[in-house]
């Protein structure tokens, strides 16, 4: 195909306050981010809200964040929240900076500008020298099953993200 070479766009998906984002655990199958925003925003301006469902079902796994725009409004629904009951059982919520699962959700890289030829192995392969890669994904047309130019990293750390977005945002990334 005749598409220009164009230098690879990488970018957090977004970039998350640690420090003023909490994690919410042991939600009842019931609760979605509605929920959880509407209940988090009587502590004050919530950013964001993301529960991980699983592709499949859909269904998510009983915890979620949810990212105020102050380290005091996380620091405060902590405080107010914890074990408030929601469909009977008790919310555990604690800072988000101190629970190992978030990292899952801040090491995620976009990766766009993708020449056709760059393949999930590939990729990985690339992003692999900075730090252990969790999945790598490419997204591609149902149909045909050409590459869409674009594709998912995620890392197990910050630093790794970090260190991936200084080396190889605007570089490119070809398969040759």
């Amino acid at each position: 195909s005749g598409m220009t070479t164009a230098a690879a766009l990488i970018q957090p998906l977004y970039d998350r306050n640690q420090e003023a984002t909490c994690y919410v655990g042991n939600l009842d199958a019931k609760v979605n981010e509605e929920i959880l925003w509407e209940l988090f925003l009587q502590c004050g301006p919530v950013v964001n809200v993301h529960i991980p469902r699983d592709k499949i079902t859909g269904d998510h796994q009983g915890y979620g964040f949810v990212e105020f725009r102050s380290e005091e409004d996380a620091d405060y629904s902590i405080k107010i929240q914890h074990m408030i009951k929601l469909y009977g059982k008790p919310i555990k919520v604690n800072k988000a900076s101190q629970d190992k699962r978030t990292q899952e959700v801040g090491a995620n890289l976009f990766i766009g500008n993708l020449n056709e030829d760059v393949d999930e192995k590939m990729l990985r392969n690339i992003f692999s020298s900075f730090g252990i890669v969790l999945s790598s994904k490419i997204m591609r047309d149902p149909d045909s099953g050409t590459s869409k130019h674009y594709g998912f990293i995620s890392y197990d750390n910050f630093e790794s993200s970090d260190s991936a977005i200084k080396a190889l945002n605007g570089q490119y990334i070809s398969g040759k």
